[in-house]
């Protein structure tokens, strides 16, 4: 089984969206799911593929499985995951002013690969010490 990564989006309208790059010719078919939060859109997205399967097993056809990587835009990251992380906290950890990231979950700015890759580093180092915490 293949993995792929599937794009998280959010739009300006504030609706989210998760879709395989049409550039990625590991699957034969396209998917995509749409829902008012990302996990909805997620779950449309896995219903997709299942429906997919379905239609191409009944259809005879070869269908390529696979396992897909959730990957998110900045401003969709910083939305799901406001109510684990207040922006006063992301700020801490990133060192990013506050008011910046607003403007990320608000989408009324767009942050540079630099500063993408900056948020991204500051959470995958928090994510590996949080990991080793034991609470006893």
């Amino acid at each position: 089984m293949r993995t792929v990564k599937a794009f998280i989006e959010r739009s300006s309208e504030g609706d989210y969206s998760v879709y395989v790059d049409h550039d990625n010719k590991t699957l034969n078919y396209g998917i995509h799911g749409m829902g008012g939060t990302a996990r909805d859109a997620v779950d449309d997205f896995i219903s997709a593929y299942k429906t997919m399967k379905e239609f191409y097993m009944q259809k005879g056809k070869k269908f390529v499985e696979a396992e897909f990587e959730f990957v998110y835009d900045t401003a969709s990251f910083l939305q799901f995951y406001s109510s684990y992380f207040t922006l006063a906290g992301l700020s801490r950890l990133t060192g990013i002013a506050q008011g910046q990231l607003s403007h990320y979950v608000n989408g009324t700015r767009n942050p540079s690969r630099r500063t993408i890759e900056k948020i991204d580093t500051s959470i995958q180092d928090f994510a590996k010490n949080l990991s080793q915490v034991q609470v006893v």
